[in-house]
């Protein structure tokens, strides 16, 4: 099954038609924004080592933000809209553990704080915030994220016959998520538990897309999550390997309207090959039991193709990325990508893969962090896009 959406926002990306005015605005948003200081303390905007544009002192010492800003240009959302979404950083200090009697010292994952919004012309509306941060003295990690969204937006299915079928929907919901998970000894393994709470009311019914019990309905979902991280850095990794698995259920008992179960499993894998050069791949599954409705279904996730865009029972993805530093600072990216969506495991060698890829620059903006930003551009199997990187596009 296919299905089609024109409403694409994330926190970290944004699809969009690229226009080269859409484009100057953008980049001139990314420059001056950062620059908005609060008080009579100021506080340079220079590396220290290398003199360059540098937001390391902004972040870490004066409780600055890094401002996520899109532009949305999307016809279906009514031509123009805006988001804003800054993004507070704050680090910890590392763990101090004692191996075979020598003072070992191990990452702990800063503390991050982001609050904003999105708008576009046709009166979809977007506000959300979320935190994710570490609490030291349990050797734990939590995520916990609250939005509203009040969504105008086309779905599309196809028919026996192969045509399309185009079906408008305004959609307001409420997600609330969680997640909090314990480091297993000294070790880079953790685990625990993830909830997922989503009260959704859609304007009408559609008796293609089985609606009937949609109109308002709530999910709850808990799930166990598993987890080995060893990277290097959490937002621009150099090397280092990340296995997420989360195996959720969604159940009446605990306040669901349905009944159905999910895994979503991936691998992030950064290889060095020179000083230089990274190379990063990425490997994907996402299965669907039960009775789920059908904007909880998977979908598949790639630059070039947008969020929702190709959904089934059953998602499969590998992609590559490069990333040659070519000066400290700047660094370009080539990246391409594969996935096909299926709803069962019969139809998996007949099935269509979906190829997407681009490129991009980065800039590294904040040196202590070493988290670097910019702009990718992509192609998919039907039109070109854009997204803004925050670290990297893999941060889910």
């Amino acid at each position: 099954m296919k299905s089609k959406n024109k409403f694409d926002i994330g926190l970290f990306h944004l699809n969009n038609h690229l226009h080269p005015k859409n484009l100057l605005l953008l980049l001139s948003l990314l420059c001056l924004l950062p620059v908005i200081t609060f008080g009579q303390n100021k506080v340079s905007l220079k590396d220290s080592l290398d003199g360059k544009f540098d937001l390391s002192n902004w972040v870490l010492s004066r409780n600055g933000f890094i401002p996520v800003p899109y532009i949305i240009t999307e016809p279906a959302l009514g031509g123009i809209g805006g988001a804003l979404f800054p993004v507070f950083i704050k680090p910890n200090s590392p763990y101090l553990d004692t191996i075979n009697g020598q003072l070992v010292k191990s990452r702990a994952k800063p503390n991050i704080y982001t609050l904003g919004g999105a708008y576009t012309a046709n009166g979809t509306w977007v506000v959300g915030g979320g935190t994710t941060g570490t609490i030291k003295k349990w050797r734990s990690n939590y995520t916990i994220g609250l939005a509203y969204a009040n969504v105008n937006m086309n779905f599309y299915k196809e028919l026996s016959n192969g045509e399309e079928k185009s079906v408008e929907f305004n959609i307001k919901t409420i997600p609330v998520y969680g997640q909090f998970t314990k480091q297993i000894g000294l070790s880079k393994w953790s685990a625990g538990l993830n909830y997922l709470f989503l009260n959704t009311k859609i304007g009408h019914t559609d008796t293609l897309f089985n609606t009937d019990k949609e109109v308002n309905s709530n999910i709850s979902r808990i799930g166990f999550v598993a987890e080995h991280d060893n990277r290097d850095n959490i937002f621009t990794p150099n090397k280092g390997l990340r296995w997420h698995t989360l195996i959720g259920s969604s159940s009446e008992l605990i306040g669901s309207d349905y009944e159905f179960t999910s895994v979503i499993s991936n691998v992030y894998w950064y290889v060095p090959i020179s000083k230089r050069f990274v190379s990063g791949y990425r490997v994907e599954y996402q299965q669907i039991w039960g009775d789920p409705p059908f904007y909880m279904k998977p979908f598949i996730y790639l630059r070039g193709i947008p969020m929702m865009r190709y959904q089934g029972n059953i998602i499969t993805l590998a992609e590559t990325e490069w990333r040659w530093d070519f000066t400290k600072r700047h660094s370009l990216v080539a990246f391409v990508g594969a996935a096909t969506a299926i709803d069962d495991w019969d139809s998996f060698n007949e099935s269509t893969w979906q190829v997407a890829g681009g490129g991009g620059w980065r800039y590294l903006l904040v040196r202590k962090l070493n988290m670097r930003v910019g702009l990718d551009i992509a192609r998919g199997p039907e039109d070109w896009a854009y997204y803004i990187i925050f670290g990297s596009y893999w941060i889910r």
